[in-house]
């Protein structure tokens, strides 16, 4: 007689894939939240812009760092980076709101990024003040590739967002130990039974009053 074995699944096997995906998408965020803030406040300070405005009939060359053009992506790297922290301080709702914080705020910064780099406004008003006239206009104009790293810098942000999103409830919390305050939660005492002289001595050494008076 032939028998048929079924596979018993092992229970713990089965909360190993959660978990595991847990871990992997939580230091994939990190990663890349960090590294993308990191890389957006750097692109920011580089040259994003170069043009040359007519100066006594001559051409006078300018630039511009991607602080001068805007100041959005700096802003939300900012504001994206501590969001990415905040994850770990909040649970349910208010980690899903922290975790849509954390994605937006690598959308915008691609948004700013990718406007700046065709925006002349800044090197317009470099013009009219190395010119002296407010109606003179940058020609010439031409950008760098620190708006599009900047927007690389965003994408990674917004990555950490999304991840948040679907993962963060699998993600570890704070500790709970302490209260909004800063104070330790008041362990409570111990029961005292009076019929056993060991509990007596114990309270009596915790300065309690065992009686209950």
């Amino acid at each position: 007689m032939d028998y048929v074995t079924a596979a018993v699944p092992h229970p713990r096997s089965e909360g190993e894939g959660p978990a595991r995906a847990g871990r992997r998408s939580l230091a994939v965020a990190l990663l890349s939240g960090a590294l993308g803030a990191a890389v957006a406040l750097l692109a920011t300070r580089q040259r994003w812009s170069m043009g040359t405005a007519t100066v006594a009939g001559d051409a006078f060359p300018l630039s511009a760092k991607g602080s001068d053009v805007t100041g959005v992506p700096a802003a939300l790297a900012i504001v994206g980076l501590a969001a990415l922290v905040a994850v770990f301080a909040v649970r349910r709702t208010g980690r899903f709101a922290v975790s849509a914080l954390l994605a937006l705020s690598g959308a915008g910064i691609v948004a700013a990024a990718l406007l700046g780099a065709t925006d002349s406004s800044a090197l317009d008003d470099k013009a009219a003040q190395a010119s002296g006239d407010t109606s003179s206009v940058v020609h010439a104009f031409d950008h760098t590739a620190w708006p599009y790293v900047a927007a690389v810098g965003g994408g990674l942000i917004l990555l950490a967002g999304l991840l948040a999103l679907f993962y963060g409830r699998r993600w570890p919390a704070m500790s709970g130990r302490y209260e909004r305050n800063g104070a330790p939660k008041a362990r409570k005492a111990p029961v005292v039974d009076p019929d056993r002289p060991e509990d007596i001595w114990k309270a009596l050494d915790r300065g309690e009053d065992p009686t209950g008076a």
